[in-house]
């Protein structure tokens, strides 16, 4: 039970990382402020160490990780890039971004709670990844 727990927990992280940093990347070429840019881009070298550390924990446990679910990703592209068409600015970002923290906060707490026998390291991921996530959100209440 707790290698099972302990598995898909990370895979949720894995394939939650995976999410926001293809989000991420896919806003950063529009974004026009500087500060905005570096504080996005600290949050991509973050959030890439954070998916290292699933990638070694999955492989630990024979296990390579989990791709993002294609309908929540080509949804999340497409409501990006509507929203941005439609107002282009910083502020239009920081509130897509800023809407992406919290369904991933969301989601990734519903999986520490189903997971409960995870082992502890995996808890450890999860909780580093959502709190990543909760100070890139709280960063973005400044451009909204």
């Amino acid at each position: 039970m707790v290698l099972n727990d302990t598995i898909r927990l990370l895979r949720e992280c894995n394939a939650g990382v995976k999410m926001g940093i293809s989000s991420v990347e896919e806003m950063l070429p529009k974004v026009e402020n500087t500060k905005l840019k570096d504080l996005l881009q600290a949050h991509l070298n973050t959030s890439h160490d954070i998916m290292n550390k699933t990638y070694e924990m999955l492989a630990s446990c024979g296990d390579d990780g989990k791709e993002p679910n294609k309908m929540a990703k080509g949804m999340s592209y497409i409501k990006t890039n509507m929203k941005i068409a439609m107002e282009h600015s910083d502020s239009t970002i920081a509130d897509l971004i800023t809407e992406g923290c919290d369904m991933g906060i969301r989601s990734l707490q519903r999986y520490v709670n189903q997971y409960q026998a995870a082992d502890d390291r995996a808890k450890k991921i999860a909780t580093e990844l959502m709190e990543a996530e909760g100070h890139l959100r709280d960063c973005m209440r400044q451009y909204l």
